[in-house]
Order: C-alpha cells, then sequence, then structure tokens
C-alpha cells in the first residue's frame, strides 16, 4: 500500500476534535466530582459513594483515552516525517500504529460512555425511590 505525506495530515483534525471532546469531558467529570464531594462532606449516604466510585472509572479511563489519542498524534507526526524522509515502510508502519492507538482510544470512549450510562441510571433510581 503506498501512502504519501498528506495521508497522516488527514487525522490532525479529527484527532483535534476528539481530543478536544475528551478534554471537555474531564472537566465536566471535574465539576461533577467537586460538586459531589461537597455534598458528601454535608451528608454521606451510598449513593454519592457509588457515584464516586462510578466517576473514579471514568476519571482513569478519560486519562488512558486522552494519552492514546495523544500518542496516537505523534506517532501520526513521527510518520509524516519518516515519509518526508521517505522512508516509506517506516512511515507505514508508525501510521498504522497510530491508527490502532486511535481505536483504542475510541473503544475506552464508549466504555466510558456505558459507564456514564450506569452513573445516569443510578441518579434516575434515586429519583424513583423517592417518588
Amino acid at each position: 500500500m503506498e501512502i504519501s505525506l498528506t495521508t497522516p495530515a488527514l487525522l490532525f483534525s479529527a484527532i483535534s476534535l476528539l481530543l478536544l471532546a475528551y478534554t471537555n469531558r474531564f472537566l465536566a467529570m471535574a465539576n461533577l466530582i467537586r460538586n459531589l464531594h461537597e455534598k458528601y462532606e454535608n451528608e454521606p449516604n451510598k449513593i454519592l459513594i457509588e457515584q464516586i466510585k462510578n466517576l473514579r472509572k471514568r476519571v482513569y479511563l478519560t486519562r488512558n483515552m486522552q494519552f492514546l489519542g495523544v500518542f496516537s498524534l505523534l506517532l501520526c507526526v513521527t510518520s509524516m516525517f519518516a515519509l518526508f524522509w521517505e522512508q516509506m515502510i517506516i512511515g507505514q508502519w508508525l501510521f498504522g500504529i497510530s491508527l490502532v492507538l486511535l481505536m483504542l482510544s475510541l473503544s475506552l470512549s464508549v466504555i466510558e460512555i456505558q459507564i456514564s450510562v450506569k452513573a445516569l441510571n443510578i441518579q434516575i433510581g434515586n429519583m424513583e425511590k423517592r417518588k
């Protein structure tokens, strides 16, 4: 398979937007953690503990998603350098590895979304119990 110097460049905008979305998720979780911490300090209960455990998993997943996304981008850039220096085999391998890392990052994103839905279900369950 023959790839040109511009092929890895196509991923730049996609990975950049993905990293922005991951950062927004992280910031939203940070705010939520701070709010839950304040609520827990005032009135500890089992539901808050479950939410906090859930958020801990999500924070670790988000960190790993960001790491894989950034590393994917770095390998993409390295791939472009290799292609620029006409090291086609190395450039192709680096680009392939960056694609695999991007797929892993997206897979972790799906897992994090599932955990997020679980957290919402805990909250909805609590609201239903109060009715």
